[in-house]
């Protein structure tokens, strides 16, 4: 098989199509171009070879669900669950992604050009060596990284700044336990969910944030040193066990 394919998505159903793109890899292919996709589900679902894959298209939910290693760059925006349990690897969406982006997710990075939804960062922790990183170029909906226990969540709020709204919905870091949740122009004390806390960042944050924001400005055709020039603020948690009272003795 040749190194570079394209699969014509058209009116296929999702566990074809993924049969497919598993085919497709298994036989040698390392560069995929997935056409007229319009919905369909797990693309890139548990793939561990390197290798890249080009959707045209809007792909539906999970996609890079447990994923460790590819590259997904999508041409378009994309549903619910991008980079659902993700363990490496990395996804670009090119546009806007919907609600629970990077549920649970372990390693690799999520980089969204737009806005994405609601609860985006749930669940989401480090492994080991593992930190994984979702940077959000637009705005983003309610209950932004709920009980997040680590890795890096960057929000740039470039997108939407006239009409006076919050970078974020309500309940910001609610149950959160780990991890950094750092917001570009500032973060509305009026969003905090409970049990977190707002801090300025450091050299060693601004250090951090330079060699994320390089990698997403040349995956999305954006300057990272006009994103860096405006202030950071960072939010933590102030406990590793916010809830221990709730549920132990």
């Amino acid at each position: 098989m040749q190194d570079r394919i394209e699969i014509d998505a058209k009116g296929v159903h999702y566990r074809e199509l993924n049969e497919r793109i598993r085919a497709a890899v298994a036989e040698g292919a390392r560069e995929i171009e997935l056409l007229h996709v319009n919905g369909q589900r797990y693309i890139g679902d548990g793939l561990r070879q390197d290798v890249r894959i080009a959707v045209d298209g809007v792909p539906g939910n999970d996609l890079g669900i447990f994923m460790n290693g590819p590259l997904i760059t999508v041409n378009n925006n994309a549903q619910d669950a991008v980079g659902n349990t993700m363990n490496g690897g990395k996804i670009v969406v090119k546009g806007m992604a919907g609600d629970v982006c990077g549920y649970g997710m372990r390693g690799g990075r999520l980089f969204i050009l737009r806005d994405a939804g609601y609860r985006v960062g749930i669940h989401m922790k480090g492994y080991k060596d593992l930190n994984p990183v979702i940077v959000i170029g637009g705005n983003a909906g309610d209950f932004l990284a709920e009980y997040m226990a680590g890795g890096v969540i960057v929000l740039l709020r470039m997108f939407g700044r006239d009409n006076g709204s919050s970078a974020t919905g309500d309940y910001l870091g609610a149950g959160m336990h780990g991890g950094t949740v750092y917001v570009r122009d500032g973060i509305d004390r009026r969003k905090l969910g409970k049990g977190v806390a707002v801090a300025e960042i450091t050299d060693t944050d601004r250090t951090l944030l330079q060699g994320i924001l390089t990698e997403y400005a040349a995956d999305l055709g954006l300057d990272a040193r006009e994103i860096l020039t405006e202030r950071f603020e960072k939010l933590i948690p102030l406990s590793t066990r916010p809830y221990a009272k709730l549920y132990t003795y």
